[in-house]
């Protein structure tokens, strides 16, 4: 059987410049399009069963986030649901990937993928559920659907919960988190998530970048933009994803706002707040204190002694999605940060950071939630 290097699928990127040795496989990821941005892999290798091979990504140094790469393990799986880690090295600017794969078929990717397919039945699942109604919010430049799925009741008067995830299409871990979060309010047997429907109206936009997801972009849309600098200037013609967006917090007012990415360098889970923005209050940032405290009790995988250096008052950039809404509604409004190696606190050499533990962190968020949902209105 030849061996052959394949990408042409929902998510994909990767070209293949040489296949004469398997302990040489050349490639290269594709940049975003219109854009610089690339790191996001995600590729098919057949017939290499039994077969050591070495994986060469031969410009990983030009990447966006060339800091990542050390101390990162490439994800891989044979049946696509189930993704585990194997040997990479980055040396000499080269990201280098090796393992014997076990089947005639292996895939290899950045981060688990999440594919618009996949997404497509995570939202028709939660529809069907009874509990909750999906909207179109508007279409992408794409022509997708800007998907937004609501629990909320009748009328005004309640806290309302915005929760988004995925603006960097790249960030898969993003909507696998979404999955947890989702599938637990859900839960009519859990009563955290019961008690949280019953006091608040929420809101989830699963995937804010599905065009940039299906291209397999890092982190742009389908012009080039990169969503989360687009909160103080979207538009139509550029990001019609925020612009959407925008609108329908307008409409239902915000009180809490979870923005949810992935970090290509820190090994940790942590938030970041909204300290830079102009104008930011002591009761804002006592609701963030709290919901960090709220979270850590509710999950050993999120931590606050790691991430972002805090803003300087008024330093904050307006064009990102929780300064924004922060700004615009004065709220609590925050960032999720997820790692793409593993968890430095609780590492797992097999799997590293995983869907699974994704989906659990995100289902941790109720909690949170819940703790500060009646201090939510002033």
């Amino acid at each position: 059987m030849s061996i052959l290097v394949h990408s042409v699928m929902d998510g994909g990127n990767i070209e293949c410049t040489s296949l004469e040795d398997i302990r040489n496989i050349r490639l290269r990821i594709r940049r975003d399009k219109d854009s610089d941005f690339y790191q996001w892999f995600y590729f098919r290798l057949a017939g290499a069963k039994g077969k050591s091979c070495r994986m060469v990504i031969e410009n990983a140094s030009g990447s966006a986030y060339p800091g990542g790469w050390p101390g990162y393990r490439a994800c891989a799986s044979y049946d696509r649901e189930t993704w585990f880690r194997v040997p990479t090295q980055y040396e000499n600017g080269e990201l280098v990937i090796t393992h014997a794969p076990e089947c005639d078929l292996a895939y290899y990717a950045y981060f688990a993928p999440y594919t618009v397919e996949r997404h497509d039945d995570f939202v028709a699942g939660v529809a069907a559920s009874g509990l909750a109604a999906c909207r179109s919010l508007g279409s992408t430049l794409d022509g997708r659907s800007l998907d937004c799925l609501s629990l909320a009741g009748e009328g005004r008067g309640r806290p309302v919960i915005w929760a988004i995830a995925r603006q960097h299409p790249g960030e898969t871990m993003a909507e696998w988190w979404m999955e947890g979060f989702a599938g637990r309010l859900l839960d009519e047997s859990d009563p955290a998530a019961r008690a949280l429907r019953q006091q608040a109206d929420i809101h989830i936009v699963p995937n804010m970048n599905p065009d940039g997801s299906f291209r397999g972009h890092l982190r742009t849309n389908a012009a080039g933009v990169n969503l989360n600098r687009e909160w103080d200037k979207a538009s139509l013609e550029r990001s019609p994803e925020v612009f959407h967006v925008l609108r329908a917090m307008d409409e239902t007012g915000v009180d809490l706002c979870i923005d949810v990415h992935g970090d290509e360098t820190l090994p940790y889970n942590f938030i970041a707040g909204c300290e830079g923005i102009p104008g930011f209050t002591g009761r804002q940032e006592a609701l963030l204190e709290a919901y960090k405290a709220a979270l850590l009790r509710a999950s050993p995988d999120f931590q606050t002694v790691h991430g972002y250096p805090r803003n300087k008052p008024g330093e904050a950039n307006m064009g990102i999605a929780g300064n924004a809404v922060a700004a615009r509604h004065d709220c609590l409004a925050m960032t999720l940060e997820m790692p793409f190696k593993d968890n430095a606190d609780m590492p797992d050499e097999a799997f590293g950071w995983s869907p699974d533990r994704c989906r659990h962190l995100g289902a941790a968020n109720v909690d949170a939630m819940l703790a500060v949902a009646g201090d939510l209105r002033a």
